[in-house]
């Protein structure tokens, strides 16, 4: 959609939920600066890297008085990379972007580049980033940064080490949400199982969980962003099986099938811990719905190597599936690996992603005639039911609503439904 004059910043999301979430906290923080353009990038592979670059661009020559600062992950790790392009005014950090006088500064003939050193923060910022204005979700941000050190990743140089926002303040915002008339809270983070080591008593992410359905009693749906299935402790799992509040769909961060790939990727678990908590899973809540990220072509990566990541898809029963063609990032140990050709990745990732379709469709088509109870998106015409199924109305409802749906057909993979009362 062509970039316009707002009341405030045009703000362009690249990549996850905590950069969703944080774009918000941005808009707020630049509010009224009409003829600013942020762009909040994404490193975590190489494609996100061009569509960045490639945004850049548009943006300047559908705005070309506009001033542009580029921020976020990519801007972190290549800050230089940006500050070449002749469309960016300014470069800043994943820290500094949670600074409002960083939106503030006057632009020069050439690029102003502030980024400090991501390792060197200890703490989370503060604007508890939050909500976005496109949803009906709000994302709260409860943890940032990474400990651990994939081979494959670049991530943690862009986030910096993991640290927890302490739960008061969560919970504090989690009202200011629900009071803003937010029905359903996504929890996000770069490791967000990771959560509370480095806060006082160490409190774990099902702890933080527990206090907030104690804390926030109107709020109706809280759900998890990705998560690393071998930091799932007992708390958790039994808040995702059996916690009606919480929703019956779990990402997970699994990214290959096969054990000696898992190894060189660095991987903390093994194909069989992905398929035993699948399994606990889907015994204690057999409606729950799971999404998993999986790398296609890893370095070193042969085709049975492969076929066992493919298996992944039935043998996780796989419905939301976001597939990662393999690109090596400059500093990370992959790259000096022994590359798998740039057609076969690409082969790769199309079979994943066609398995990955199938397997939907199949699941989408089995919810036909069933009852959903679906979060009315700000358009009123669509929503996503508890699953995470996305759901199109036949008239518009109320944004913003939870309503029963009877579900009526499937359509270009999204389902069909009709109103059928409000909870």
């Amino acid at each position: 959609m062509p970039l316009s004059p707002t009341n405030g910043p045009d703000i362009i999301t690249m990549g996850c939920r905590l950069n969703i979430a944080e774009s918000e906290a941005i808009r707020q923080m630049a509010s009224g600066q009409d003829d600013l353009i942020v762009v909040n990038s994404c490193a975590v592979t190489a494609e996100a890297v061009r569509q960045t670059r490639q945004a850049i661009r548009r943006a300047r020559r559908e705005r070309p008085e506009a001033r542009i600062l580029v921020t976020g992950c990519a801007a972190q790790t290549q800050p230089q990379t940006f500050a070449a392009m002749a469309e960016v005014d300014g470069v800043i950090g994943n820290r500094e972007k949670m600074e409002a006088t960083s939106y503030q500064r006057a632009f020069g003939s050439s690029a102003i580049v502030k980024v400090a050193d991501i390792m060197a923060v200890r703490d989370t910022a503060p604007h508890m980033a939050s909500a976005f204005a496109d949803h009906a979700r709000a994302f709260l941000e409860v943890q940032n940064g990474c400990d651990h050190r994939c081979t494959f990743c670049i991530i943690p140089y862009g986030r910096g080490n993991s640290r927890s926002v302490p739960a008061g303040a969560v919970i504090d915002k989690a009202k200011e949400l629900v009071d803003a008339g937010y029905r359903e809270i996504v929890l996000t983070g770069v490791d967000v199982t990771s959560y509370g080591p480095d806060l006082p008593g160490s409190p774990s992410l099902g702890l933080l969980i527990e206090r907030i359905l104690k804390g926030v009693p109107d709020l109706p749906r809280l759900r998890l962003s990705s998560i690393d299935s071998v930091e799932m402790d007992d708390r958790l799992f039994d808040l995702l099986a059996h916690e009606p509040r919480m929703m019956p769909h779990v990402h997970l961060s699994l990214q290959s099938g096969d054990d000696l790939i898992l190894k060189r990727m660095k991987r903390r678990h093994s194909r069989a811990d992905a398929l035993a908590i699948v399994q606990r899973l889907k015994a204690a809540r057999p409606n729950i719905c799971i999404g998993a990220d999986i790398i296609a072509g890893f370095p070193t990566e042969e085709e049975a190597m492969f076929e066992r990541s493919l298996a992944l898809v039935e043998d996780c029963d796989i419905v939301h599936g976001h597939i990662f063609p393999y690109s090596p990032r400059e500093g990370t140990p992959a790259a000096r690996m022994p590359q798998v050709d740039r057609a076969t990745i690409k082969t790769r990732a199309a079979r994943l992603r066609a398995a990955c379709e199938e397997r939907r469709t199949r699941w989408l088509a089995s919810l036909i005639g069933t009852s959903q109870s679906v979060l009315v998106e700000r358009s009123g015409l669509t929503g996503h039911a508890e699953n995470f199924a996305p759901i199109r109305f036949s008239t518009p409802l109320p944004p913003s609503t939870i309503v029963r749906a009877t579900i009526t057909g499937l359509e270009k993979g999204v389902l069909l439904a009709q109103e059928a009362g409000r909870e």
